[in-house]
């Protein structure tokens, strides 16, 4: 029992954390109905600046946790670049060509960290101390939960902020009709470039809740976790901020049941599968809808 608990916990930690990646996965898919597999090497980006800047805090007498703030500046700064530079020139080229643009600067900023970081891993030095806690035999880190309540929490503020705020309904009405949203004052650029800053940003707090749990970082770190968010992404229902969320957890908890009690070399074939099963059976995913297209 006490170890089917335990798994459940290492999964929602696991999960959590690819939720958010496909939070921003779906972020901008919501927007530019691409996907944008530079995404996951933002969480590099974000993984190298708290590997350099917390020990630079330390020796300044600043608190660990300012890192944080550095490492999402430096994040937002490097997607809106690479969506100024890269995306901004092809959006009106087709699918195909953002697609190829995506997976180019993803290429890009891998072998560009390999030029300035090396190929050997760093070790990230921890940002929160907090105390391990054991019940009925349980080992609960304490950052185990601050994982999931960050997750949870970072979910709830971007689905009220969709709904709720001024530019979160342009990010919706901007999808659905370029050229009406232009037509009612709404700023496309400033839309697509906002949502690139948010889904940046969020890459940080991904590196953070990453390292906490892992605390390394190479310059091909975001590959895998990048192709395992994109399946919760898919599995949640793409451009769906809740089933994000929900795609997360479930490809976590599986991944961690599946090592413990099934075949722990077979997680990750297992994990890839479940993308083909929901193409197959339900494309458009647990939350997502499938719209009719007029042709």
């Amino acid at each position: 029992m006490s170890l089917f608990v335990q798994s459940i916990i290492n999964g929602l930690n696991q999960g959590a954390v690819y939720a958010l990646v496909a939070l921003g996965y779906t972020m901008v898919y919501g927007i530019l109905r691409m996907i944008n597999f530079a995404h996951s090497d933002f969480i590099m980006v974000g993984s190298y600046t708290l590997f350099y800047t917390i020990p630079l805090m330390v020796a300044a007498g600043m608190p660990a946790w300012l890192s944080v703030v550095v490492a999402i500046a430096v994040c937002v700064v490097v997607g809106v670049t690479v969506e100024q530079v890269a995306y901004k020139p092809v959006r009106g080229a087709g699918s195909m060509s953002a697609l190829i643009t995506a997976l180019a600067m993803s290429l890009f900023l891998e072998n560009l960290a390999l030029v300035l970081f090396g190929a050997n891993p760093k070790s990230v030095p921890e940002i929160f101390s907090l105390p391990t806690l054991k019940v009925l035999g349980i080992t609960l880190p304490s950052k185990y939960l601050v994982t999931l309540a960050i997750g949870i929490l970072i979910m709830f503020g971007l689905h009220v902020f969709i709904k709720k705020t001024t530019l979160g309904k342009a990010m919706r009405a901007v999808p659905e009709d370029k050229q009406a949203s232009t037509l009612v004052g709404i700023n496309v650029n400033r839309v697509i470039t906002t949502t690139f800053a948010i889904g940046s940003g969020l890459a940080a707090v991904a590196a953070l809740m990453y390292c906490s749990t892992y605390p390394r970082c190479t310059t091909e770190m975001g590959t895998m976790l990048g192709i395992k968010s994109f399946i919760a992404a898919v599995l949640g229902g793409i451009g769906s901020i809740p089933g994000a969320m929900i795609g997360g957890i479930v490809i976590g908890l599986l991944e961690i049941f599946i090592k413990v009690y099934l075949a722990p070399g077979w997680y990750e074939a297992i994990t890839y599968s479940i993308l083909i099963v929901v193409l197959l059976v339900k494309p458009a995913g647990i939350m997502g809808k499938n719209v009719g297209e007029k042709v």
